[in-house]
């Protein structure tokens, strides 16, 4: 048999609730009063309502209950044998100023997240050896509050988010069971090895947002995480890629730092990244080394938007799914650094200076599965010819397009969905042709254009409307 214990308030004067806890209100002040039902069946979760905003727990709850839920209340005191034996306590988003005492040693969940919790006090969680998930995000934790013993206890710990809080350092004492450790949105200024010796379990790191600059994560700081995943360092200050990175590292996102170089060996000691995400920082043409990414065989995605590029990086890996130039200064396009690229299936170059003539001829003959094609936002007069026969998408808004001729797209026979909003069309700027073969065209988009534009579909496939209608607009074509 299972019990069920709910709470929930009124929704105005004289009303009764429908829950096993009532409430009823009176011109003073509402009443409560709650009790716990039997079920027969597996035992259910149990939810103490937000609604009635309880500022002290319950004395006693019935020992059956699996899953206590007091989130989203203004719970300040818990009585220490509240809880009895539960596997899950959600106490989150209350007033709570330290992770409470006398917690049931049999948790495996426990989320204490938007609080006021400035310290969890010396022993607090060192009956919970079974524990293997802590949420302890937007308190305000600082490492005065945290010491060696705070989470050396908990041998089953797998996942544990500190982020949004006011921590300078890594917490020490992190368990060897470790998976994911959220640090992110704190005040960290430095990784030391040594705090992270014990975590050797660890697969994804988020050390995003904090204030590493320059020296915080010196080489080697990493290299007891043998196993790691994952590391997230967008948002630090960083001026170059951390050396010295486990070499088993798969993910490594770096946006919104400052790195200006990279140089031919900066990367050599992660051969395995699948993802490496650098957009928004400042590197230079001059300053990328055209070896930079060749060390990168596995490299599935690279992402260098929001950077001050003026020609495509060269020596790119081979296997390579995804590129993203976006929102930087290109001005040119040659076929040598997109040579090889035969996997390439997503490639974004929009908001950059692109002309058609500085389009070199056969830039897109070796990307034979490309897919996605986004030019939005250049400098563009016409549809650039030749373009990859497997594309499906073709981005061309923004530009400075005036006139689609006839032979627009005869290269480009399995396009689905075409973008020419924001050009310079009007009513008969689409040769009546210009679809002809594209039996799979759905999508034609050309609002905000300074006319509406007609635009006709083949016989074989549904006819589109006005395209500059709201039917059109982005909907497939009928």
């Amino acid at each position: 048999m299972a019990w069920t214990f709910r709470c929930s308030r009124t929704t105005s004067p004289g009303q009764l609730s429908t829950s096993p806890c009532r409430t009823t209100s009176s011109r003073s002040s509402p009443t409560m009063s709650c009790h716990a039902s039997a079920a027969s069946g597996p035992s259910t979760s149990t939810t103490i309502s937000s609604l009635l905003r309880l500022s002290v727990a319950p004395q006693f709850l019935p020992r059956s209950l699996r899953v206590a839920d007091l989130a989203a209340n203004q719970v300040t005191e818990i009585f220490p044998l509240t809880f009895g034996e539960k596997p899950a306590l959600s106490l989150s988003s209350n007033r709570l100023s330290y992770v409470p005492p006398s917690l049931p040693p049999s948790l495996e969940r426990l989320h204490l997240q938007n609080n006021l919790i400035s310290k969890v006090p010396r022993g607090a969680l060192s009956r919970q050896i079974h524990l293997r998930e802590l949420y302890l995000q937007h308190n305000q934790l600082t490492d005065s509050g945290l010491d060696a013993t705070t989470f050396s206890k908990l041998h089953h710990l797998e996942y544990l988010d500190l982020s949004h809080n006011r921590l300078a350092s890594v917490p020490a004492g992190l368990p060897r069971t470790l998976a994911v450790l959220h640090l992110g949105r704190n005040r960290i200024r430095g990784v030391e090895a040594a705090r992270l010796r014990g975590a050797r379990g660890l697969r994804y790191l988020l050390l995003q947002h904090n204030q590493l600059g320059a020296t915080g994560l010196p080489a080697g700081a990493l290299r007891p995480l043998r196993g790691l995943h994952t590391l997230h360092l967008y948002g630090n200050g960083l001026d170059r890629v951390p050396l010295a990175l486990p070499r088993r590292l798969r993910a490594l996102v770096l946006p919104h730092n400052h790195v200006t170089t990279l140089g031919a060996r900066d990367l050599a000691g992660t051969p395995g990244l699948a993802e490496l995400n650098l957009a928004y920082n400042r590197l230079v043409s001059a300053r990328v080394h055209r070896r930079a990414f060749r060390p990168l065989r596995a490299l599935r995605s690279l992402d260098l938007a929001g950077n001050l590029l003026t020609r495509l990086p060269g020596g790119l890996p081979g296997g390579l799914h995804t590129l993203r130039l976006q929102r930087n200064q290109l001005r040119a396009l040659e076929p040598e650094p997109l040579a090889g690229l035969d996997q390439l299936r997503e490639l974004s170059l929009a908001h950059n200076r692109l002309r058609v003539g500085d389009i070199g001829p056969g830039t897109w003959h070796e990307l034979q599965a490309l897919q996605v094609l986004d030019l939005g936002h250049n400098e563009l007069s016409f549809v650039p010819p030749d373009l990859p026969e497997a594309l499906e998408e073709l981005h061309l808004q923004g530009n400075r397009i005036s006139h689609v001729g006839p032979e627009a797209f005869l290269s480009t026979p399995r396009l689905r969905a075409l973008f020419l909003r924001a050009n310079r069309l009007h009513m008969t700027s689409i040769a009546p042709d210009a679809f002809l073969g594209l039996l799979h065209l759905s999508v034609v988009d050309t609002a905000g254009n300074p006319e509406q534009v007609l635009v006709r579909l083949p016989p074989t496939t549904p006819r589109q409307p006005w395209a500059g209608s709201p039917r059109a607009r982005r909907s497939p074509a009928v």
